[in-house]
């Protein structure tokens, strides 16, 4: 192996990862724009639409985004309706994420996007399976997920 490639572009697990991450998202823009969603709002409705609340800390680990990235998002959400936000009556420091009646409703045109998104993907159920191990591996610095879907 010659000393510059380990730079070469072919031999880098990023890029690959990278690239499918920008195609799979650029799939989801047409269902998305539907719901009036980003990718990034979408993930985060179907957080709370899981979990009806949570805090922006809490939010924030589930989805590896940071606040600067959340707080916008957040706010767009809430003036959409989908959400509100409120601060925490024991600690004022602490601002919880609410479902509303619209956000809660906006689930069920949702439904639809997940399946339509596997069609695009090539994948039998056995390699997504083990795909989605992989990349949960690498989120969670080499342990396993240990979730079965």
């Amino acid at each position: 192996m010659e000393k510059y490639d380990c730079l070469k572009l072919e031999n880098q697990l990023c890029f690959p990862l990278y690239a499918c991450s920008k195609e799979i998202t650029r799939k989801y823009k047409p269902l998305l724009d539907k719901l009036d969603l980003t990718y990034t709002q979408y993930i985060a409705m179907m957080f709370l639409w899981e979990h009806k609340e949570a805090n922006v800390k809490t939010l924030g680990e589930a989805l590896f985004l940071d606040s600067g990235t959340l707080s916008p998002l957040l706010k767009t959400l809430e003036s959409k309706g989908f959400v509100e936000r409120e601060r925490n009556k024991q600690d004022e420091r602490n601002l919880v994420i609410k479902l509303t009646k619209k956000g809660e409703n906006l689930r069920e045109k949702a439904v639809d996007v997940p399946p339509s998104i596997a069609k695009c993907v090539n994948l039998s159920a056995n390699e997504a399976q083990m795909l989605y191990n992989i990349l949960y591996k690498i989120l969670n610095g080499g342990k396993d997920s240990g979730k079965n879907n």
